[in-house]
């Protein structure tokens, strides 16, 4: 029908999730449409029934926008079946979902909402926006080592983009990143040799994790400037 819509871009704007989440729920079988479960490709038309875990989806809810300090050991998912995953350690009153991912074995800062517009234009890769961690490793920082992590590093049979890279510590070192490839920052340590003992995002674009307790959120407005809602 002409007035149809695809059933990725029908969840993305009730606000529940992003069109890439949606996929991963659809394929992942626990989306269904008027009781039949869903498929790929599928697409929902007017009156029909759309469910999400047996769940009614219905009109966008007022937006939400989050900064939490994810501890090691979460998962940055929304899968029910992950007992350490993110959605059921915020337990928030309301359904939201990460922006973006943050290895389990990391913390710091990650973004969670229920807007999947904003979902898109964050993780866009053309959109370049800054995401900023503190690292250790497990033996000392050279300069050889800053540059040639600086300049770019083979890994997923692709070259990283230019980053800034800043000894902080004998051991540590700040870097600032414009893309996010899968364990990006751990693959890269590893070309040279090194170990990542611990990795913490403490900025996302203008977003900073600052004082934020470890476990605990804070509420931030679109689009996206911290709010003045205390911490949770």
């Amino acid at each position: 029908m002409a007035d149809s819509i695809s059933l990725n871009k029908f969840l993305s704007s009730t606000g529940i999730c992003s069109r890439r989440e949606a996929d991963r729920w659809i394929e992942a079988g626990r989306v269904t449409i008027n009781g039949r479960v869903a498929i790929k490709g599928n697409r929902v038309e007017p009156g029909q029934i759309v469910r999400l875990d047996g769940k009614p989806v219905g009109a966008r809810p007022a937006p939400v926008y989050l900064a939490f300090h994810k501890p090691a050991g979460v998962t940055s998912t929304t899968d029910p079946k992950d007992p350490d995953n993110i959605i059921d350690f915020i337990n928030y009153p309301e359904r939201i979902f990460p922006i973006g991912r943050l290895d389990k074995a990391s913390t710091g800062l990650i973004l969670l909402t229920n807007d999947g517009d904003v979902v898109n234009e964050i993780l866009r890769a053309e959109n370049a926006h800054e995401k900023e961690y503190i690292v250790t490793v497990d033996r000392p920082v050279t300069p050889d080592f800053l540059q040639r992590m600086s300049r770019g590093v083979p890994i997923l049979q692709v070259r990283t983009k230019p980053c800034t890279v800043e000894r902080i510590g004998r051991r540590s070192f700040r870097i600032i990143l414009t893309q996010g490839l899968n364990r990006q920052i751990r693959r890269m340590c590893g070309y040279f040799g090194y170990t990542v003992l611990t990795l913490k995002r403490v900025r996302i674009m203008h977003i900073e994790l600052g004082t934020l307790p470890v476990g605990k959120y804070r509420r931030i407005d679109f689009p996206l400037a911290p709010a003045d809602a205390p911490d949770r």
